[in-house]
């Protein structure tokens, strides 16, 4: 096997490594979504994950973001909305696009989930070194950039 056949088949595996880290990682949070009663789903709580951190950005960024189009966006934020969880407010900048914000609920909501999101993560860093983590970061950071330098040249 060839240097650049190696690199193809272990990157496949790490990829394949990922996409199950993510559906266990998902499955564990939505059992424990069901089980708070919280009445929102592990994609809703990406977005509260994201507001959590850096409230009041416009929608089309939440998509981005989070690698959702506009249209699953709108979705989510619709029924976020219904819940009590976000509000929508005019941008003053720029009155087309509507921010999006927590509302008092959903931070209350944040101190319930913190604590027990953390614990899903410890759990599955229980033998992981952090240089070894910080390095898988890179790695993954490199190959994302690599494929948008690939995918801007090409159009």
């Amino acid at each position: 096997m060839t240097t650049t056949e190696r690199k193809v088949a272990l990157a496949i595996e790490l990829g394949r490594a990922m996409h199950d880290l993510k559906n266990h990682v998902r499955q564990v949070i939505q059992d424990k979504l069901k089980a708070c009663d919280t009445n929102i789903t592990f994609e809703m709580l990406e977005i509260m994950w994201m507001l959590w951190d850096r409230d009041g950005v416009n929608q089309q960024e939440i998509a981005d973001k989070t690698l959702r189009d506009k249209s699953s966006m709108t979705y989510l934020i619709d029924n976020l909305v219904k819940r009590g969880m976000v509000k929508r407010v005019e941008d003053k900048k720029d009155r087309r696009n509507k921010l999006i914000f927590l509302t008092g609920e959903a931070v209350k909501l944040k101190d319930q989930l913190c604590p027990w999101l953390t614990e899903v993560y410890t759990q599955a860093t229980t033998d992981s070194k952090i240089d070894d983590l910080q390095a898988s970061i890179e790695q993954l950071k490199r190959m994302i950039s690599n494929l948008r330098q690939d995918n801007t040249s090409s159009h």
